[in-house]
């Protein structure tokens, strides 16, 4: 059985529920297809934290713990090691371990370029770079940004789809780039209740900055989320459906959230009703449908990006009204999944929706199962690197 390491990032990102699946699906849906699965995830000291978010130890960390329990729940608690700083101490087997358990593996799925610790990224016969970022990631790389973590890689996959075609103005800078996309374990989504509540709830989960700040390339500046969601505030006064956002959003940013409270929107805690994998799965197939805009980056260059979280709602057979990015030129958009680049055609996508639910609804997961799907997405990868179980 072949052994194929997944590197990414859960600690470093505690209280996260739909960042922890993205990474959980990577590694269950490797394990689906035949392979041992091993998952690794570095920890720098500084990030380190307790609840209140002040520097403690790692063995003190929230981070530590949330690694574990997560790690636990999605069935790697055996198979799984948080290295911490230079490996120095590590949750799971040493650092001499792990590059051993390296030097067998066929494949390593760096997403993010996440796993930089030379005793193991030298290791495995192949390693592939998993951009999930996609124009952040080549524009920081066009600059000369070394963080991106790219080098030494032998196969670069991203999710970005349209990146090297007409129409995305996302620099490919010598790199080919393997369109993928964000797997989905059938089985961890089955199809929730297609019952539609009177008042239709869109919801979503997300950061109103999200991880990055804008970036500015040739001349030309690409915002962040923020600034996408702003052109769609009155949404709720111009729709009979109600709108939810499980919304990590600064104290900085008291201005936008009243904004958003006086334009009929209910924000949530994300930690609390998404903050780990249980609690985020529940949250999405307790939804009616999904609401969601996406970052400037995305929708400017036409990257074809599209979200792992919409592809979970999808799969739960809960349709999606989701900001365009030129993913339409790649999936079948109109029902189950409807695009949006106005207001007016999100106010009406909307009503289409609630009006046509069940079928909605069914295509929904239909178009999980043709396009998201661990099964197909991991299996075309490990093609094109040519290993397999």
């Amino acid at each position: 059985m072949s052994l194929v390491i997944v590197a990414g990032a859960i600690a470093n990102k505690p209280g996260n529920g739909g960042e922890a699946w993205v990474r959980a699906s990577w590694a269950r849906g490797f394990r689906r297809l035949g392979f041992d699965v091993f998952f690794v995830e570095q920890l720098a000291p500084e990030h380190c934290v307790d609840r209140d978010g002040r520097r403690v130890s790692f063995e003190e960390s929230v981070n530590r713990a949330y690694f574990a329990s997560v790690v636990e729940e999605i069935g790697f608690g055996d198979r799984a090691a948080l290295v911490y700083g230079d490996g120095a101490e590590t949750l799971g087997p040493t650092l001499g371990e792990l590059a051993d358990i390296a030097g067998e593996a066929a494949l390593l799925a760096n997403i993010s370029g996440h796993l930089s610790l030379p005793e193991i990224f030298a290791r495995p016969g192949l390693r592939a770079y998993i951009d999930i970022d996609p124009g952040f990631t080549q524009f920081w790389h066009a600059a000369g940004d070394g963080g991106t973590r790219l080098a030494g890689h032998d196969l670069y996959f991203t999710i970005g789809e349209n990146i090297g075609r007409s129409g995305c103005t996302i620099p490919v800078d010598g790199i080919l780039w393997h369109p993928t996309r964000q797997p989905v374990v059938l089985e961890d989504w089955p199809v929730a209740s297609t019952t539609v509540d009177p008042g239709a709830r869109f919801t979503t989960v997300g950061s109103w900055r999200g991880s990055f700040g804008p970036v500015r390339h040739a001349g030309r500046d690409y915002g962040v989320k923020a600034h996408e969601f702003r052109k769609f505030l009155s949404l709720p006064e111009r729709s009979d459906c109600r709108f939810e956002v499980a919304l990590a959003i600064h104290p900085d940013d008291g201005r936008d959230l009243e904004a958003l409270l006086r334009s009929g929107w209910d924000v949530v805690d994300p930690g609390r009703v998404a903050g780990d994998p249980s609690s985020f799965r529940e949250y999405v197939r307790g939804s009616t449908a999904e609401f969601s805009v996406a970052q400037g980056i995305y929708v400017d260059t036409w990257s074809g990006w599209f979200s792992d979280r919409t592809a979970r709602y999808l799969a739960s057979g809960k349709p999606a009204l989701v900001q365009e990015t030129g993913f339409r030129e790649r999936l079948p958009v109109g029902e189950g999944l409807v695009s949006f680049r106005t207001l007016e055609e999100a106010v009406e996508g909307a009503e289409r929706i609630a009006r046509d639910y069940d079928v909605h609804c069914s295509v929904a997961r239909s178009i999980a199962e043709e396009h998201f799907d661990s099964d197909r997405v991991l299996g075309g990868l490990v093609e094109q690197a040519g290993v397999s179980p």
